[in-house]
């Protein structure tokens, strides 16, 4: 049986372009032609496909993805033993990850001090007050800090369970596109940086294109900042970075 680009790009929930390019690279070429030239898959590329999506979804580069298939002493079977302990891994760490950031904002959102045993659960080493103090300092003079701080205050529980859910579709949608081959200034890319910037000034400040490009290179300049965002997809805090002056730029011509 053979699968059309269109018929692959479905079921594997990609783009056709995304398809495109693979075969432009060979990194994933059809196996067959119809009469009319259009690409046909077989079952042997899908699985090729699947295993490369995989990788893709790990943070591998297309480079080091064509390397690891095309190794030849590497068999299917342990591509997939590979793949299975890299995902268990990540797993693992996002799940410790979640638990500890959701404890912390529930925390923070009740209005519970944590216990010394309960902050180092969360924090490890690392005092938490730190970065609320760091955050007065540099920023504490600002129309923005006092603006968010009174828009803050008004918040109650179901306001800060609104902007989380909002704030995790937007990264589920900005690592699919990444997933997707995406460029950090196509459309797509610049468009959900436009979301971001719109979701700062939705709930805490008006955030200026001039802001946000700030911001984006904070994102990639401070570890604790780049920490977060890619543990959304690894290299997000970077693109988002890109994405972010690519907006502005698109915004000012």
């Amino acid at each position: 049986m053979s699968y059309s680009v269109g018929r692959v790009a479905g079921l594997a929930g990609v783009t056709v372009r995304t398809l495109h390019h693979y075969d432009e690279i060979g990194l994933l070429s059809p196996s067959g032609r119809s009469h009319a030239g259009h690409r046909r898959y077989d079952d042997s590329d899908l699985d090729r496909l699947q295993r490369i999506l995989f990788y893709r979804e790990l943070g591998f580069p297309l480079d080091q993805v064509a390397a690891l298939l095309d190794d030849p002493d590497v068999d299917p079977q342990e591509h997939l033993r590979r793949q299975h302990e890299l995902l268990t891994t990540r797993i693992t760490e996002l799940q410790k990850m979640a638990e500890a950031v959701e404890h912390a904002m529930e925390a923070r959102k009740m209005g519970i001090t944590l216990t010394p045993e309960e902050r180092f659960e969360v924090f490890g080493d690392q005092d938490p007050e730190q970065y609320a103090e760091e955050v007065e300092e540099r920023w504490g003079g600002t129309p923005e800090y006092a603006e968010s701080q009174r828009r803050a205050a008004r918040y109650g529980k179901d306001d800060w369970q609104r902007m989380q859910d909002e704030s995790a579709d937007w990264g589920m949608r900005y690592a699919a596109l990444m997933t997707d081959g995406e460029p950090a200034d196509g459309e797509p890319a610049m468009d959900l940086a436009e979301e971001h910037r719109g979701h700062i000034t939705t709930w805490f400040y008006e955030c200026t294109y001039e802001i946000h490009r700030c911001l984006g290179d904070m994102y990639v300049a401070d570890a604790r900042f780049t920490a977060v965002y890619d543990a959304i997809r690894p290299g997000l805090a970077e693109h988002l970075r890109d994405a972010i002056h690519a907006n502005a730029a698109r915004a000012a011509s």
